[in-house]
């Protein structure tokens, strides 16, 4: 065999190994398989032997072995001595606490998992431009979330983790001093709205969501101490929205939604923001790193939601359709972009 013979087969070995790990499924979900039998934390825990594993996780012996074998060759576990498993990096960074909101997505026996099995309709998502999600469950996502209370408290959760880490910035960034009144959008339990109004004593304050969401949303403003500072308010974005308000925030609600109900949704809010006031668009933007770290977000916006990234200058188009003119934008840590519009 000469050299360019050579070279040519090992081009063939590497690109056909690399096509075999990006099409590989049977990782993702053995990943999934074994955070719902609780592996990581029971090796964590002194159970290494594969009999111990199976015993305590309730599972099949040979079928454990079998996956715990794969597991290895992915990475989640090592093992020192045949038949016995210990923790590696990605194991390790699993159980980190900063982590429970992916370790609670890659459940398999959580929502997470009937999420991302809407990634199994993304040709029918690139071919229309819609959600996948209905096209692989039978009904759209939002039908599912206020008919299912575990995937409604599951997503709500997530959202919360998200306004957690934006909501004290949002707090410190924007000039709050002039407001009386502040409405969060499409809030959820209230997370963004309770780091606004813990933050400045003067605010009073609502979060707007679906009325299955008030048991949650009740119990956590409550226990925010806020008082009568802060109430739930049901409904739906979609429609009209309470008045008197100064400022309605509207954080990390329109990537969810398609162009046409993104319009519609900031022109629910310039219909209700009350003379003078200002609606603020709260996002994350895809920035370097995000790309580099997280670009499935986009398509996983697509095929779950019929949503989509956008840029700042995309919000822009979105508002002036909805009668909103910009008045000011903040920039601040890791992507978090606050657009501030008025009526225009």
């Amino acid at each position: 065999m000469n050299r360019e013979t050579a070279e040519a087969a090992a081009d063939h070995t590497a690109g056909t190994t690399a096509l075999a790990a990006l099409v590989d499924l049977a990782t993702p979900f053995a990943v999934r398989t074994a955070v719902a039998l609780r592996l990581p934390e029971l090796v964590r825990d002194g159970h290494t032997a594969a009999g111990e594993l199976a015993t305590a996780s309730g599972a099949d012996p040979d079928a454990l072995a079998r996956l715990l074998r794969h597991l290895v060759t992915a990475g989640l576990f090592a093992e020192p001595v045949p038949g016995r498993y210990a923790l590696t990096g990605i194991s390790e960074a699993l159980l980190d606490d900063r982590n429970a909101l992916l370790r609670a997505w890659l459940d398999a026996d959580g929502p997470g998992q009937r999420m991302d099995l809407a990634y199994g309709g993304m040709l029918h998502a690139v071919r229309t431009g819609r959600s996948a999600y209905p096209a692989v469950h039978g009904s759209d996502f939002w039908s599912d979330y206020r008919a299912d209370e575990r995937l409604r408290l599951f997503f709500g959760a997530t959202m919360a983790g998200f306004a957690w880490q934006t909501g004290p910035e949002v707090a410190a960034g924007y000039d709050w001093a002039p407001v009386g009144r502040v409405l969060d959008v499409g809030g959820g339990t209230g997370a963004l709205l309770e780091a606004v109004l813990s933050a400045h004593p003067h605010l009073h304050g609502a979060v707007l969501d679906l009325p299955e969401v008030a048991p949650e949303a009740e119990e956590f403003l409550a226990g925010a101490g806020l008082g009568e500072r802060a109430r739930f308010v049901g409904g739906s974005f979609l429609d009209p929205l309470p008045t008197g308000y100064d400022v309605l925030m509207v954080s990390r609600v329109l990537t969810d939604w398609p162009d046409d109900d993104a319009t519609r949704i900031l022109g629910r809010c310039a219909e209700a923001v009350a003379p003078g006031g200002r609606v603020l668009v709260v996002e994350v933007l895809a920035g370097e790193e995000h790309a580099k770290n997280n670009a499935s977000f986009d398509l996983q916006s697509l095929t779950l939601l019929g949503g989509r990234e956008r840029a700042p200058e995309a919000f822009d188009v979105l508002a002036a359709d909805a009668g909103l003119v910009p008045r000011g934008r903040h920039d601040g840590a890791n992507g978090l972009v606050v657009l501030e519009y008025a009526r225009a």
